[in-house]
């Protein structure tokens, strides 16, 4: 077999001198939260979506990695240096080298790093990143007959038909069939068509490139399940070129050459497994990486997660049924940095351990429910440990979408959404977990331990004394919700709170129509129950919001509070919390919005408790979708801080003015 070898490129760009471009504020604004924790080690991972970029960066023999990161704020090309050498190493911590690049896709020609974008090859990256390209091909020409939207546009070299010369594969999907949203019937059936992700050959001839169109098998389109990330390489050791793509959801497909060197043929595609099974990701969006990692003479996958994760996926050299077999995925590490919960992480700050500090029970786009112990104060911040997913009777809690529990449709089957609060629902001292998801279902998780050693009971729908049998549903659900259950818009905090100061735990949430409102809780017989949903919230100063707190122009400045109006895939989506924010001995609101947003309790008038819009509490931009927030104590200050959890899956503190 063929052993890739590695031409050491070395950058001008000297480790050492290489600054973080800190996705952060100015002083005052919002911070990076920093696990502060000399000699731990986690789960190595940039922002959302991680496109890695595997080569020897700084030229000492061993591979490191680079991971280009979209979306915000942790927006960047980060490089993660192995300074041990070893084969599967602990990653220094990140060091920020530029701005991302979408689509950017490295491939390996005579063991040299190549590196394109769609219609360019970067000549300089190491160097210039970006800014010195050489063009190949109009990007454009290859999408014409794309009937959708297009998300994914992935260029690699390969001297496809063995005449010397590079030639270029090209992944792309089509979202024209799939459409995105409301396309379930009443069975949960998706009425539309599936997602497509197609293989381009653009053939090199005497150094022009001409478009050969889509990679067939077996006289139709080689078709993928979205985000095909085209890879050709020998991965089974017979000397021709065999081809893996990856898809939008998590599994890697095998086309094997069962033509020639130079006449490549595909046969039918097979999911890669193992003796485990069907080898997946963790979450979605996947983007693998061909690459002899671990210089073996084999090739491997590294593979970029939705969550800015990165595994290795080895290869055996064993070959079972016509098919490379490659071991499960193991998720780089790196020294903790940034505190990082993966992707659109919602904390909710609370004494969970009952050691008198406050630790972070979070939810996130993965659908688990993680738990950050606070390990005391170090250096004037807390110190935090690795995230631990918490257990339901024993099993790792996480809750999906699968096939038809998304609005969105069946690509978005392994996202849960998880969002939560905390407080003791029953009343037995203990504290339990409040949460919603991605169906819109309130539930809850019942502590069966002790205050010092929580421990999780199966959950169960959180229940509302509703009148007649009828349950008030969103308008974007195909099924039924069950009798007494408490369903509502998806992606919103059910937020836990004594409202009315009788003793009880209330629920503060978005009803199905998107306002905000107060389900009272009492006692009916030997049962705790809510009362059916109330407004009792105005807003003064704009009283119509959607997803991201803009506000709609056309509605009254005063009225009932409805922070969302969208439907379907664009309701829901609103995370706040409750605390006095400005110190008047009233509860406010802190929402979503390009960070977090301060709705001022003003008192109570009519009978409707009076919130008036007054701002942002920061400048940073946190969200491309939205943020989630909690206060905290830390410091026993006299008001509570701010902690945010970012669409990039870290986590941003902001201390309160009047703490300053």
């Amino acid at each position: 077999m063929r052993k890739i070898q590695i031409l050491v490129f070395v950058s001008t760009f000297l480790l050492n001198d290489v600054q973080a471009q800190k996705p952060e504020g100015a002083p005052g604004d919002f911070q990076l939260l920093k696990y502060n924790n000399p000699g731990l080690v986690v789960d190595l991972g940039v922002g959302l979506w991680g496109w890695p970029i595997p080569l020897d960066y700084d030229g000492d023999g061993d591979m490191d990695l680079l991971v280009s990161s979209q979306g915000k704020p942790y927006n960047g090309i980060y490089l993660f240096e192995n300074t041990s050498g070893d084969a599967f190493p602990v990653f220094a911590k990140p060091k920020w080298l530029n701005k991302s690049i979408k689509d950017i896709q490295v491939s390996y020609v005579d063991g040299r790093p190549r590196l394109l974008i769609p219609g360019a090859e970067l000549t300089d990256f190491l160097n210039q990143f970006e800014r010195q390209k050489k063009d190949l091909f109009p990007a454009k020409e290859v999408l014409r007959d794309i009937k959708g939207k297009n998300r994914f546009n992935q260029w690699k070299y390969v001297d496809y038909d063995s005449d010397g010369d590079p030639d270029i594969l090209i992944g792309v999907d089509d979202w024209g069939d799939y459409g995105w949203d409301n396309a379930f019937n009443s069975k949960g059936e998706w009425t539309r068509g599936p997602l497509h992700g197609y293989v381009y050959l653009l053939e090199n001839v005497n150094g022009t490139y001409q478009n050969k169109g889509r990679l067939q098998v077996n006289g139709k389109d080689l078709d993928v399940f979205g985000a095909p990330t085209p890879n050709m390489a020998d991965f089974d050791g017979d000397g021709d070129l065999d081809l893996i793509c990856g898809e939008f959801l998590d599994k890697l497909t095998y086309f094997e050459n069962i033509g020639t060197r130079a006449r490549p043929v595909f046969s039918k595609g097979r999911y890669l497994k193992n003796e485990k099974g069907v080898i997946s990701m963790d979450l979605e969006m996947i983007i693998p990486v061909a690459v002899d990692w671990n210089k073996d003479g084999l090739t491997d996958l590294v593979v970029g997660d939705e969550d800015g994760r990165v595994a290795l996926i080895e290869n055996t050299g064993k070959v079972e049924n016509s098919m490379p077999v490659f071991k499960s995925a193991r998720y780089f590490q790196q020294e903790a940095a940034d505190v990082k919960f993966g992707a659109l992480v919602t904390p909710f700050s609370v004494d969970w351990d009952g050691d008198g500090d406050e630790d972070l029970i979070c939810g996130n786009s993965a659908g688990y429910i993680g738990f950050i112990e606070n390990l005391g104060m170090y250096n004037g911040m807390p110190r935090w440990a690795k995230p631990v997913l918490l257990k339901s009777e024993g099993e790792v809690i996480r809750i999906q979408a699968g096939k038809n529990g998304s609005i969105q449709g069946p690509a978005e089957a392994k996202w849960g959404y998880t969002t939560l609060s905390v407080a003791d629902w029953d009343g037995d001292g203990l504290k339990d977990i409040i949460v919603n998801s991605i169906w819109g279902k309130i539930e809850w998780f019942k502590n069966t331990g002790t205050e010092k050693a929580p421990k999780l009971a199966k959950a169960q729908g959180v229940k509302v004394d509703w009148p007649g049998k009828t349950v008030p549903k969103p308008s974007w659900i195909w099924w039924s919700p069950q009798p007494g259950t408490l369903v509502t818009q998806w992606r919103t905090t059910p937020f836990a709170i004594d409202w009315n100061k009788d003793g009880l735990t209330d629920l503060i949430l978005l009803d199905t129509a998107g306002y905000l409102s107060y389900f009272e809780r009492f006692k009916k017989g030997n049962e705790w129950m809510l009362k059916p949903g109330q407004r009792i919230f105005e807003a003064i100063n704009g009283s119509v919001f959607d997803q991201r707190h803009s506000r709609d122009s056309l509605s009254p400045a005063t009225g009932l509070l409805q922070l969302n109006n969208g439907k379907f895939g664009q309701s829901g989506r609103r995370k706040f919390t409750i605390a006095d924010w400005d110190g008047d001995g009233k509860p406010d609101f802190l929402v979503n919005s390009m960070n977090v947003s301060f709705l001022k309790n003003e008192g109570i008038k009519n009978g409707k408790v009076q919130l008036r819009g007054k701002g942002k509490t920061g400048q940073l931009r946190l969200a491309g979708h939205d943020t989630s927030p909690t206060t905290v104590d830390w410091h026993r200050g006299p008001e509570r801080d701010l902690l945010v959890g970012a669409e990039d899956g870290f986590l941003y503190y902001l201390k309160n003015k009047k703490n300053q």
